[in-house]
């Protein structure tokens, strides 16, 4: 782990931090999220994030490192360009915790029709009104790009970039998770729906039907987070000795 400079405690805090952002990593991956390319962070205090390393989050070891990485400033020797976007949401949302990169490749594919998943089922009804879409297939690689994907995304959970993957953000770990396999399902029965909805116009819920079923009471986002993350060999009571056992 690269660290600021901070004392023995806050360095153990940071130490089971980034344990954590490996897990949701390696958890991403594992559900078919991510690829070779994509990352994911939480924060850490104002002022701090820690963000995975630059590396596919699939093939993450147990215990590899992250970096520590300022919510203003320049990013540090070898973090990925695009965690500029992971910037500008924590320091325009304080309420967020987690962001994570992804190329889910349903939400990719509905992304090049200039859509973005609607609220046909319950896990659409988390980004009601409407997904936000960045209208640009170009990597994001200045300050300038990632603020204005950010402004983009606004106060809703997800933003998807035409042909070039989404960005989620959510208050925890678990949380971020859930809403990318969420913004993925929803791209599925939206591409699905697509090819029949001709002859069988789809049915929309409408703004308070979504506010209503986008709960988290019944332990939603935890069971969800269970169900993708079992096995990990960083998971609590479980050996790290053996990545991928």
């Amino acid at each position: 782990m690269t660290h600021v400079s901070f004392d023995a405690e806050r360095i153990a805090g940071i130490t089971e931090l980034d344990r954590a952002v490996r897990v949701a990593a390696r958890t991403l991956a594992r559900a078919g999220l991510a690829h070779a390319y994509g990352h994911c962070s939480a924060r850490l205090d104002t002022d701090h994030f820690v963000v995975c390393a630059a590396r596919p989050m699939g093939l993450l070891g147990a215990g590899e490192p992250g970096t520590v990485v300022p919510v203003d400033g320049p990013l540090p020797d070898g973090v990925l360009g695009e965690v500029r976007l992971h910037q500008h949401i924590y320091r325009s949302r304080p309420d967020i915790g987690a962001v994570a990169r992804t190329m889910p490749p349903k939400t990719m594919s509905l992304s090049t029709l200039r859509r973005t998943p609607r609220a046909l089922h319950g896990p659409g009804t988390y980004f009601a009104p409407g997904v936000p879409l960045w209208d640009d297939p170009q990597l994001i690689r200045s300050d300038e790009q990632a603020a204005a994907v950010i402004a983009t995304m606004g106060t809703n959970a997800a933003v998807v970039m035409r042909g070039n993957g989404a960005v989620v953000a959510a208050d925890t770990l678990e949380a971020m998770v859930a809403l990318t396999w969420y913004l993925e399902d929803a791209a599925r029965v939206d591409l699905d729906v697509l090819a029949l909805e001709a002859a069988l116009p789809a049915a929309v819920l409408e703004d308070e039907a979504c506010r209503v079923r986008a709960t988290r009471s019944g332990r939603i986002i935890e069971r969800m987070w269970e169900y993708l993350s079992a096995g990990d060999p960083e998971l609590p009571g479980r050996s790290s000795s053996h990545p991928g056992s």
